[in-house]
């Protein structure tokens, strides 16, 4: 039996050597409340395909790996309770069970590399979080890209990480991070980070070479590309500084951590915020979306071999 469930716009498309997008689900059920989430879903596919590109939401919906999901499914799992957060440890388990889990970037990126896809477009990645010389809570999404070979089109790290260390780690495990249109690297909600970025590319067509040159060599492994936020939506890291701080104090002292902690530090700071970190992060994934669309155009458009 086929392990993959492709909709049928997905299957087309990668029959034809069409560009395709991939998209993950987390942030649908764990990322944003309802409707947003919906509307952001919705949106996110809209401007992938006004790119010429096909949106492949990828999602496990009872036990079948879905890559690409249709109206209906989308509003289903936008409204779904107690849906599985899953990443490369539990992806295989909770089909095997017949089960219902949102995708992380780990767990997308295997979903696409399977798929043949080779372009993702997200919010932010998972990365080495404070504290972690202590707890050792070091995301999943670092060590999938070292390995799959998909681009990954972000707005860097999420800013509540540790992002020197995150940038660190990238670098042991050999992931080239690239900074679009800018020297400095991009923090989620802010368009610096205060980092140096390791590479710079100006243009779609560099990365999508890139990604080539890397398959063509038999390296390992991904493209990360730091998308910055949009100037006009951005909330400066001065600004945020203080907000994460108190967050991941407010998580602290309920004990919460693991799984639990992203989204727990994402709804305080929406809540500190007063929602202006949500209206980022919609602008944020919908700027990557396109940038995703238009590598994955110039991918499509390079020769075979």
């Amino acid at each position: 039996m086929s392990l993959l469930s492709l909709s049928a716009p997905v299957a087309e498309a990668l029959a034809q050597g069409a560009p395709v997008v991939a998209l993950e689900s987390t942030i649908i059920t764990h990322g944003m409340p309802w409707p947003r989430n919906l509307e952001m879903a919705r949106k996110v596919e809209d401007t992938i395909r006004a790119e010429g590109a096909v949106p492949a939401t990828v999602a496990v919906i009872e036990g079948k790996l879905c890559v690409g999901l249709d109206d209906a499914q989308l509003e289903s799992l936008a409204q779904a309770r107690g849906v599985a957060k899953l990443s490369r440890a539990d992806l295989a388990v909770c089909m095997a069970q017949g089960g219902t889990g949102a995708t992380t970037v780990a767990a997308t990126m295997i979903a696409a590399a399977r798929a043949g896809i080779t372009c993702f477009a997200t919010g932010g990645i998972g990365g080495v979080h404070r504290g972690a010389e202590q707890n050792f809570d070091i995301s999943a999404d670092l060590q999938e890209l070292a390995q799959t070979p998909v681009t990954v089109v972000c707005a860097g790290a999420k800013a509540i990480l540790d992002l020197p260390k995150t940038l660190e780690v990238l670098e042991t495990l050999g992931v080239p991070v690239i900074a679009y249109g800018q020297d400095q690297l991009p923090a989620f909600w802010s368009r610096e980070a205060g980092l140096r970025a390791p590479l710079r590319m100006d243009n779609p067509l560099e990365i999508a070479r890139a990604a080539a040159m890397r398959a063509a060599l038999g390296l390992p492994g991904g493209q990360l590309v730091a998308n910055p936020i949009p100037a006009e939506a951005e909330i400066p890291r001065e600004v945020l500084a203080p907000v994460i701080a108190r967050a991941t104090a407010d998580a602290e002292s309920h004990g919460i951590r693991g799984k639990s902690l992203t989204p727990y530090l994402l709804q305080r700071i929406f809540e500190l915020t007063e929602g202006r970190s949500l209206e980022a992060n919609i602008a944020l994934v919908l700027h990557n979306a396109k940038l995703g669309a238009r590598i994955a155009m110039e991918m499509s458009a390079l020769p075979r071999n």
